[in-house]
């Protein structure tokens, strides 16, 4: 790469506000401080490094900066060295540069508000100690953080301004400092008025922290001075907080007319009784003939009666403050009052007037104040902040008089929420060349100061996350997620640390569905691309196991219910024949003989199934079982030996099994067919009943002989016979 390109690189990325040592980056960038660049007519230059920046409270060390080589010997042939403030200078130790590779590596952490950048020499020697390129500078820029608070210059400001100002006058100026980074945010500070005391009578400045009146009617005879509690805060209001107050005095103006003023109220407890003395004289003066006389005086007793008076609250309203989340029973204060009433011993007793939430307790002999239960901070009677109450101190005189004190409850944000990702799921191109990324922000319930601005880091269990992966920080509130190489598509799961800027700071890893997908050329993704990914990476390999898992698991669990209900069907079959009453061998096969005809004795021996056990007796264990005649083979094979039934209920297992070996013998057809009884002999005695279908009517048939034949065919001669 010649030094045209790599010039031209270097003011891209100062365009763009990229830096070469920033934090974020896991790889050094590898400069070459040293080459040149041929250029006819011309003395060549070297190419001046930019600037290095890092951010200050960097925890993570080592960290690599930057990488510097020589372009005359391949890597391993020269020595680097660095010299200045930070290595060989205080603050000595701050950086390394390792001597064969060129890597310079920050080894503490940085305080911008103490040295805000370091200008360092870096010098490249060949392996015998010689001179191998000049020396070149090397700068390192601090960048800011906001870690420090805003400062006001005072505790307390003064003001004065006449009363019955117009609007718009200038009172006073509340000025604060930051000692963060001027250019920056980190020290944009934002001035506002958090409390007044009453109506709203003065307004601030927001930028230079002017005081001005901003109603009409400043009457010093109402109220003669104003406390504000003032706030600073600097992210131009969004960032860290400090608080100060502005005392305001009403300077007075002859605005009322002269009248008659009452006499002193009494008071018993100052003075029980005054004694007086009147004198009279004429309103003419005496005529200097007139006798010398003392003028006429009398002495007057004043005897003062002592009345019931209200208690008194020394400090109404009472301001205090408790952080957000006070658990049942956290103390408040004691807003305790006195009873002027010192001749007259009386007991206060404390109570509630006004508590809209039901949130605190007051003991009535102490007038202790605590918490009953938490108070949500989205209460409708927090206004901005502040929780009031009315509390009241009432004497035990028979005719009572009671006093009404103010209970403001500053609400201090507590840091109890950690930031939220949003959105937390989103598509990007395959390329990292194609589109800007995926924005990413966060939102925090908590109030300033303990929200922005967010941290945004890739998780550190998850280190391979940033091999693929990078995120670059936008602002106070939002960063962007990159690609460092091309990834296949589909969806990729990654995971977020967030942290936010509270005291003590809340963090949260978070999830984030990335759906890559292919993009056109304007870096959008291409229609159906990121459903069609997203969905075939819907069920993972994980997912799929354990599907099958699964479906082996039921299979495994079914087949002994079905072993076991195949084993029970045999039992179930004898239960319900030994439920029969009569014997079932007389019930059933003593009807429908019909074998083969008179002469097809062989087929079957219909006598097993009525009298098993009489012919076990006769028959030879040893013997084989008669062969049917109908057989299509002329040998079968032998079949073992049956045991017969010995009860009634086992003729149904009996029959089952001879069936069961019947239909799986190859050689001879199963006993229900038809080839059974399809032969009926040569020369039977009894007639052919193809007559039966030998006419088309039933009125060619004659059926009286059906009365003949027993009471086992009375139902059909009924059907069929005469009458």
């Amino acid at each position: 790469m010649d030094v045209a390109l790599l010039l031209a690189v270097g003011l891209l990325a100062q365009s763009l506000g990229l830096s070469l040592g920033v934090p974020r980056q896991r790889r050094p960038s590898t400069l070459y401080p040293w080459h040149r660049a041929p250029a006819l007519g011309r003395v060549r230059r070297a190419w001046v490094i930019p600037p290095i920046s890092v951010s200050e409270n960097h925890k993570r060390l080592p960290y690599p900066l930057v990488q510097i080589k020589s372009d005359k010997q391949p890597l391993g042939s020269a020595i680097y060295s660095i010299q200045g403030p930070g290595v060989d200078e205080e603050p000595q130790g701050v950086f390394s540069i390792d001597k064969f590779t060129g890597k310079v590596f920050l080894n503490a952490m940085l305080d911008r508000e103490k040295t805000d950048r370091f200008r360092l020499r870096a010098f490249a020697l060949d392996l015998g100690g010689a001179t191998l390129e000049e020396p070149t500078d090397l700068e390192i820029v601090v960048v800011d953080q906001n870690d420090n608070r805003p400062v006001f210059r005072q505790e307390a400001f003064m003001g004065r301004v006449l009363e019955g100002a117009v609007p718009g006058t200038y009172v006073t100026r509340a000025e604060a400092t930051d000692a963060d980074d001027p250019e920056t945010d980190n020290a944009a500070l934002r001035y506002s008025i958090l409390e007044q005391g009453g109506p709203q009578v003065f307004s601030i400045d927001e930028l230079t922290g002017d005081i001005r009146t901003v109603q009409v009617g400043l009457d010093r005879e109402v109220v003669a001075v104003y406390n504000l509690t003032l706030q600073v805060a600097d992210m131009s209001g969004d960032g860290l907080t400090a608080t100060a107050s502005a005392i305001i005095t009403l300077e007075d103006i002859n605005d009322n007319a002269p009248g008659f003023t009452g006499d002193e109220p009494l008071d018993y407890e100052r003075c029980d009784q005054y004694n007086l003395t009147v004198a009279v004289q004429n309103e003419a003066p005496l005529q200097a003939a007139a006798p010398r006389a003392q003028r006429g005086q009398a002495r007057i007793h004043v005897q003062v009666q002592d009345i019931n008076e209200a208690p008194v609250f020394q400090e109404n309203p009472l301001r205090t403050s408790l952080p957000e989340g006070a658990l049942p029973g956290t103390p408040v204060a004691t807003f305790s009052a006195q009873d002027p009433d010192t001749q007259q011993p009386q007991r206060l007793s404390y109570s509630k007037d006004y508590d809209p939430e039901d949130w605190l307790e007051v003991d009535g002999a102490t007038g202790w104040v605590q918490t009953q239960r938490v108070l949500s901070p989205a209460s409708p009677f927090l206004k901005d902040g502040w929780y009031r109450a009315i509390i009241l101190a009432r004497d035990d005189a028979s005719a009572p008089c009671t006093a009404t004190g103010t209970l403001s409850i500053e609400i201090l944000e507590v840091n109890d929420h950690a930031p939220e990702l949003s959105p937390p799921s989103g598509s990007m191109c395959s390329k990292p060349e194609q589109g800007s990324g995926l924005l990413l922000g966060a939102t925090d319930e908590d109030l300033p100061p303990h929200g922005a601005p967010f941290h945004f880091q890739l998780s550190p269990r998850v280190p391979e996350l940033t091999r693929n992966w990078s995120l670059i920080q936008i602002n106070v509130s939002h960063a962007r997620l990159r690609l460092r190489h091309q990834v296949p598509e589909g969806l990729h799961r990654l995971s977020l640390l967030l942290r936010d800027s509270g005291q003590p700071p809340q963090q949260r890893e978070q999830p984030l569905n990335v759906t890559v997908c292919r993009c056109a050329q304007d870096g959008v993704c291409l229609p159906g691309a990121t459903a069609r990914h997203a969905g075939g990476a819907g069920v993972s390999l994980g997912a799929l196991v354990i599907m099958l898992a699964s479906i082996v698991l039921l299979l495994l669990l079914a087949l002994p219910v079905a072993l076991v209900t195949r084993s029970r069907r045999p039992s179930a079959d004898k239960g319900f024949l030994h439920g029969l009453q009569d014997d079932l061998r007389d019930n059933i096969l003593n009807y429908d003989e019909q074998g083969g005809g008179e002469e097809d004795q062989d087929t079957y021996d219909i006598n097993q199934l009525r009298h098993p056990a009489e012919l076990a007796a006769l028959r030879d264990p040893l013997g084989r079982p008669p062969l049917r005649r109908d057989t299509p083979f002329s040998r079968v094979r032998p079949q073992p030996p049956r045991l017969l039934p010995t009860s009634p209920a086992d003729i149904a297992d009996f029959i089952n099994d001879g069936l069961e070996a019947a239909n799986s013998d190859p050689s001879v057809p199963p006993y229900d067919t038809a080839l059974i009884y399809d032969y009926e002999g040569d020369g039977s005695m009894a007639g052919t009943l193809s007559s039966i279908l030998s006419s088309l009517g039933d009125e060619d048939q004659d059926y009286s002989c059906l009365w003949a034949w027993g009471p086992r065919f009375a139902r059909l001669a009924d059907l069929y016979g005469p009458p």
